[in-house]
């Protein structure tokens, strides 16, 4: 599933976020995450986004895979882990 994001004026906002589900989710909880992400634009919106959830994640893990391309690990709900990939 994609969350499709425009703004023609700043190229480092998200224009698309691709959400995969690679275990098994239920619908209602996806639907609840992809509702969650949308307002995200940019890893500080994450960040901000991961202080609010409830225990809050002060500072998520980053993996870096090269000097542009992050992961950011986040623990969810349900002990999932969100894995955001940033450039």
């Amino acid at each position: 599933m994609s969350i499709e994001h425009h703004n023609p004026f700043h190229s480092n906002i998200l224009e698309t976020m691709q959400v995969i589900a690679i275990a098994a989710i239920p619908a209602h909880e996806r639907d609840e995450l992809r509702r969650a992400l949308e307002p995200i634009r940019t890893l500080g919106d994450l960040l901000d986004w991961s202080r609010q959830l409830e225990p809050p994640v002060p500072a998520p893990e980053v993996v870096t895979q090269d000097e542009y391309t992050h992961d950011v690990l986040i623990p969810y709900a349900g002990g999932r882990w969100l894995d955001f990939d940033t450039t």
